[in-house]
């Protein structure tokens, strides 16, 4: 999707993609993470995610198009951020959260150095599929070897729905990892009975896998 569509998301507030909740699966494996002292979280929004990483030990590195989001997340975690611009970035920061506003792609590897963990709970769902490609190269070519992460997909027909969030299936997600990373599944559920705009669009399948990523 082109920058413009999601800031105008975020314009509008038409996100219903955030999660009110902390993401269960974040929950449930976030030990993989646990022994890495800095995250990467790309795509982030103002997801609950961030701070309940953060209350957690880790240092985490959010990273978002829309200043909407940026500035929702810390007002609605009642904290006032120190604003400073890098490269081609504004990075909000307080304590061990830091969100950097501006274009993912733009990000480097010193930008990130450090960060020996990635999350990943709505970012390669977010993409169609030319995107996908390059969200994980560039993945490749700026994290360090042996980082690990926790992903999370969603697989149903395509056909039913347009979207974003796209379908990116088991085969998919083992075809754009699969040079230079190892890729586990950990966890697979039907979620059907909860995905409500997916049944209404005559969906016959809609399953939630997380991954465990290692360079």
């Amino acid at each position: 999707m082109q920058a413009d569509f999601w800031r105008e998301r975020w314009q509008r507030n038409q996100i219903g993609f955030h999660q009110a909740a902390v993401n269960p699966y974040l929950q449930r494996h976030w030990p993989l993470l646990a022994q890495h002292a800095r995250v990467l979280v790309p795509l982030c929004g103002k997801s609950l995610d961030l701070a309940w990483l953060a209350g957690r030990g880790m240092r985490v590195l959010g990273v978002e198009l829309a200043p909407q989001a940026v500035e929702a997340f810390f007002a609605e975690q009642g904290l006032q951020p120190e604003i400073v611009r890098r490269g081609d970035f504004t990075c909000y920061s307080a304590g061990d959260l830091e969100l950097w506003c501006g274009d993912f792609f733009a990000l480097n590897a010193d930008d990130v150095a450090g960060c020996t963990a990635l999350y990943d709970r709505a970012a390669l769902i977010a993409l169609p599929p030319e995107m996908r490609e390059r969200y994980v190269q560039h993945l490749a070519a700026i994290l360090p070897a042996g980082c690990v992460g926790l992903l999370v997909t969603l697989d149903y027909d395509q056909d039913v729905l347009p979207g974003p969030p796209f379908s990116v299936p088991d085969q998919e997600v083992r075809a754009l990892w699969g040079a230079g990373w190892q890729v586990e599944e950990v966890e697979c559920r039907d979620i059907l009975d909860k995905g409500g705009k997916f049944v209404s669009a005559g969906a016959k399948r809609l399953h939630e896998r997380a991954y465990r990523l290692k360079r």
